[in-house]
């Protein structure tokens, strides 16, 4: 008869976060990137710096993020990764200012796309990032990851 030890719910928790996140990471890339069309919103976000922020390092938190909860490292790496987290949610928010309303006689209207009307989808997303973030950070500092 094998040992099984079981897996805590605060990881099964955070891993399911994470995976969301991967979600949005990737889907914003291609929200934003896309060829040929404005992305959606009422002001224009350059491309090359926040959005490559967003996605590279999303990308790190993802790797750094996951090596710690399934490794079950020291505390510097999970702390490293929250840092990412933090940055890239911060970065996914600024995004979302592209939704804010223009200013202006020659402000133009929103550019629309076929990911739905609005900034519902991204919002949604990170702000959901944002709660995964104080999610994952409390659980931190309670020791429970």
């Amino acid at each position: 008869m094998g040992h099984t030890e079981s897996v805590s719910w605060e990881i099964v928790l955070a891993l399911a976060l994470t995976a969301l996140a991967v979600v949005l990471i990737v889907l914003t890339r291609i929200r934003m990137t896309r060829t040929g069309q404005d992305a959606a919103g009422r002001l224009s976000i350059p491309t090359s710096t926040l959005v490559n922020t967003h996605t590279v390092v999303g990308t790190i938190a993802v790797v750094v993020w996951c090596v710690y909860l399934v490794a079950a490292l020291a505390w510097p790496v999970g702390f490293a990764g929250l840092v990412l987290w933090w940055v890239t949610a911060g970065a996914g928010l600024l995004i979302l200012a592209r939704w804010l309303p223009a200013r202006g006689r020659h402000a133009s209207d929103a550019a629309g796309d076929s990911w739905g009307q609005g900034p519902g989808l991204s919002v949604l997303g990170h702000v959901g990032l944002v709660a995964g973030c104080v999610v994952w950070t409390v659980l931190f500092v309670l020791g429970r990851l």
